[in-house]
C-alpha cells in the first residue's frame, strides 16, 4: 500500500507533529534503525505497540526486499533513532527499492539536525552543503575540510563526541581564523552552542565532549601565509634567545607560529647563539 518516512524528534518529544502521530498510530508495521528506540518512542508518545522491524546499515542488504513486499500490502512507515530517515542512513536505499517496486513513498516534514544547526550559525545560506560525517582518517578528514573551506560556501557536518576535538584541531592547523559553530545537543536539556574560530569553539566544549554534534562551517578560503619578513624573524629568534629559551625549543615554537620551517629557524637560532657566544 505504502511507505511513508516519518521524521521523529531530536530529544524534546513535544516536537513530534501530528501527522508523524497519525502515521505511528494507523500504520501496520514499523521499520527502525533501532527496534528498543522506537518500542521507548512508541510508549513515550502513548501510542499502541506493534510489528517493529530491524532496518540499519548492518541488514539492509538483507531485509530491503521483505520490508518492499510488506509495503505492497500494507502501510509501512520508518523511523531512525531521531530526526528524518534516510539523512546519512540507509533509508535512501529503501526508498529507492520502494520506488523501483511501484510502491508509493511519501516523507513527512518534520526535524532534521543539520537544518536546525545550519540556521542557529548566522551563517550565509543562500548556497549550503551537507556534507555528512567527518571522516575518521586523519589526511582525509583534512582534505575534505579544506575543500569545503575553498568552496567559498557553508558547509553542514555530522561529527562523534569522541572525534570532534581532534576535528577542531585540525581545522585550526588549516585555517585558523575559520568561522565555525558547533551545536551539541539539539532541543535536549543540556543544548550547547558555540561560535567563533576553531580554538575559541574547542575551548568551549566540555571535556568529555558528549552528546550528539553538528558542525557548521562558514565558506572561506584558508589564506596563504605571508611570507615573514628575515629581519622580524631574526628579532624573534634573538628574543627567545635571550628569554633562556633552547635553540629547540626556539625553533619548535616559531615553527608553530608560521614563521618558517623547523629545520631552517634551528639553523638560524644556532648561528645567532653561537655569533652571541663569540
Amino acid at each position: 500500500m505504502s511507505l511513508t518516512l516519518v521524521p521523529t524528534p531530536l530529544g524534546n518529544l513535544r516536537d513530534i507533529t501530528l501527522r508523524a502521530l497519525d502515521v505511528l498510530r494507523d500504520c501496520d508495521v514499523l521499520v527502525a534503525e533501532d527496534t528498543r528506540v522506537a518500542r521507548r518512542l512508541l510508549g513515550a508518545l502513548g501510542l499502541p505497540s506493534k510489528p517493529i522491524w530491524s532496518y540499519r546499515e548492518q541488514n539492509a542488504a538483507t531485509v530491503t526486499a521483505g520490508i518492499v513486499e510488506r509495503a505492497r500490502l500494507a502501510r509501512v512507515a520508518l523511523v531512525t533513532d531521531a530526526g528524518t530517515p534516510a539523512i546519512s542512513d540507509p533509508g535512501r536505499d529503501l526508498v529507492r527499492a520502494a520506488r523501483a517496486a511501484g510502491v508509493p513513498v511519501e516523507v513527512l516534514p518534520g526535524p532534521s539536525a543539520f537544518v536546525c544547526a545550519a540556521v542557529l550559525s548566522g551563517f550565509d545560506l543562500a548556497s549550503f552543503s551537507f556534507d555528512g560525517f567527518v571522516p575518521r582518517a586523519t589526511a582525509e578528514r583534512e582534505r575534505r575540510l579544506r575543500a569545503a573551506l575553498e568552496r567559498g560556501t557553508t558547509s553542514v557536518w555530522y561529527e562523534a563526541p569522541s572525534r570532534i576535538s581532534a576535528t577542531l584541531h585540525a581545522l585550526e592547523r588549516i585555517a585558523p581564523d575559520a568561522h565555525v559553530f558547533v551545536a551539541r545537543e539539539l532541543t535536549k536539556l543540556h543544548e550547547q552552542h558555540a561560535l567563533g574560530s576553531p580554538a575559541d569553539v574547542l575551548a568551549a566544549l566540555p571535556d568529555p565532549v558528549r552528546g550528539e554534534i553538528v558542525l557548521v562551517l562558514a565558506g572561506s578560503a584558508p589564506r596563504a601565509p605571508a611570507t615573514p619578513d628575515d629581519g622580524d624573524v631574526e628579532r624573534e629568534i634573538e628574543r627567545a634567545l635571550a628569554s633562556g629559551s633552547s635553540v629547540a625549543d626556539v625553533a619548535r615554537e616559531l615553527a608553530r607560529r608560521g614563521l618558517g620551517s623547523r629545520a631552517e629557524l634551528y639553523r638560524r637560532a644556532s648561528a645567532l647563539r653561537s655569533s652571541r657566544e663569540r
